[in-house]
């Protein structure tokens, strides 16, 4: 935090004020979103997506106690997050006013706000040299810009900061106990930690073993495509294990249903829509069916791959008396399948009975 009141007042600010949003950012959004298994184009796990309400909300809390009738946003006209943040500002306070200075003044790039904050005595992390674009919070690190901006462009070692090198990561692989309660981890190998801090201890482990890179190409809400690169270490190990335990604990059509709604609950967050109805409707949806999501996982860890060691849970369906290839139970008679193999392959049958003439 050192630093920050002598650039607000280099920006113009009057006063200061910094909130810790740590633990609320993993439990009330993280979290949920874990539970949802919410993954936007097969590989974002939406880590600046989610990020954006909870300081949105905190803007407007602020806007209030000081009494406000404005708040203002550093996002560009071309990205998401000027669209999540101003949904938010939407949604709990719409008689608020937004001031957009990238769409509101006279700076078409990067290099513009770099010129203007150098004018202005305003210190900023990046020089036209080196001007990655990077969002860091407890779930992830992004990176956007400079060469990345061309996909064929491989990522440059010295960019990763959160996570080393997988061929650079330990020899030897590390194995890590999630423990889940209803879909939402409390335990890393057996000890309880909350939320955030939970999340700092596995982005700290799965950072050494090189866990949790993704370079994509993603399709914007605004239309454009992007490319992103983005370190997300402890998230890769939860999303893992949480996945891995609902194998045991969910059925077909409750996985099948989950994972379609999964799909559209990402897109919503993605898009800035975390308070809208039909999210929080959703949401309620999958604390329901996910009850019984409780045990734990064993993960293996080994540059810069995840693999499943061991799941457990009180609630399995899985049943080792009925699935073994020997005699067990009695609950399960071979000789049943044939009859259901028969009413199930009917219209595959019949189909093919009038493609023959039959």
């Amino acid at each position: 935090m050192e630093g920050l009141e002598a650039k607000a007042k280099a920006s113009g600010a009057s006063q200061l004020v910094i909130k810790d949003l740590k633990e609320e950012f993993v439990k009330e959004y993280v979290f949920p979103c874990l539970r949802a298994g919410a993954i936007y184009e097969r590989k974002y796990l939406l880590g600046t997506s989610m990020a954006r309400p909870v300081i949105a909300k905190a803007m407007v809390d602020v806007a209030r106690e000081v009494g406000a009738d404005a708040v203002s946003h550093g996002c560009t006209g071309k990205g998401n997050d000027q669209v999540r943040f101003e949904l938010t500002f939407f949604a709990l306070n719409p008689k608020l006013n937004v001031v957009a200075p990238w769409r509101e003044w006279d700076i078409k790039g990067r290099e513009d706000a770099i010129e203007y904050a150098k004018k202005h005595n305003v210190p900023v992390p990046v020089t036209k040299k080196s001007i990655y674009s990077r969002d860091r919070n407890l779930w992830h690190l992004s990176h956007e810009g400079d060469i990345l901006e061309d996909p064929a462009n491989e990522p440059k070692k010295d960019m990763y900061v959160m996570t080393v090198d997988p061929e650079e990561a330990p020899e030897e692989p590390e194995y890590v106990e999630i423990g889940i309660v209803s879909g939402i981890p409390v335990s890393i190998n057996g000890k309880e930690l909350s939320p955030a801090n939970l999340l700092a201890v596995l982005n700290e482990l799965g950072g050494r073993h090189g866990i949790g890179r993704v370079d994509m190409v993603e399709n914007r809400l605004v239309g454009m495509k992007s490319r992103g690169v983005y370190e997300t270490p402890g998230g890769t190990i939860l999303t893992a294990a949480v996945r891995e335990l609902e194998s045991l604990t969910l059925d077909r059509e409750s996985m099948q249903a989950k994972d379609n709604i999964a799909l559209k609950y990402a897109e919503l967050v993605y898009a800035g829509r975390w308070f809208d109805p039909l999210r929080e409707s959703m949401d309620a949806f999958m604390e329901k069916i996910t009850e019984t999501t409780t045990g734990a996982v064993t993960l293996k860890l080994y540059k810069g791959s995840l693999s499943v060691a061991s799941r457990r849970s009180q609630y399995s369906l899985y049943r080792q008396d009925i699935s073994s290839f020997e005699e067990g139970s009695g609950i399960y008679n071979q000789a049943d399948a044939a009859g259901f193999i028969r009413l199930y392959g009917l219209p595959i049958r019949v189909r093919a009975m009038l493609q023959s003439g039959l």
